[in-house]
């Protein structure tokens, strides 16, 4: 795979609807993507040469999402705003150039806002999944 421009990782926000569309958060400068999957370790007295043992496809896979942008979108600001005070699970789709798409219920699990007096104002957000996340190929 050949290297990729940061700028081009995307996070989009469902709007509902069907066949779902996705919009764009604009205005994310540092997007970070990271997939988890905890394991059952199942090791006992009797695994061999006391070599840990690990149960497949019993754990519990997460998808994490954050982002710090700057406001460039009343629209995009508004629908963020609204997805973390009605707290629940929300359509998004991560867009990663030369990967895939993965997509599904997140819940904003945390948004904050900040802002230097001789610099514009940002914003972060972190998303959590809360649902089945379905991963596309490119």
């Amino acid at each position: 795979m050949a290297p990729q421009a940061g700028r081009d990782l995307l996070v989009r926000i469902g709007e509902g609807g069907e066949p779902p569309v996705f919009t764009a958060m604009a205005g994310l400068r540092i997007k970070t993507f990271a997939l988890n999957a905890k394991t059952v370790d199942v090791t006992t007295a009797d695994s061999v040469e006391g070599w840990r043992e690990l149960l497949a496809g019993a754990g519990v896979k997460t998808c994490s999402v954050s982002g710090t942008g700057v406001f460039v979108s009343a629209a995009a600001d508004a629908r963020v705003r609204q997805a973390f005070f009605d707290q629940s699970a929300q359509d998004w789709q991560l867009v990663i150039p030369g990967f895939g798409t993965l997509t599904g219920p997140f819940i904003l699990a945390s948004l904050d806002y900040a802002g230097r007096h001789d610099r514009e104002a940002s914003w972060s957000l972190s998303l959590a999944s809360a649902g089945a996340i379905v991963f596309e190929a490119v």
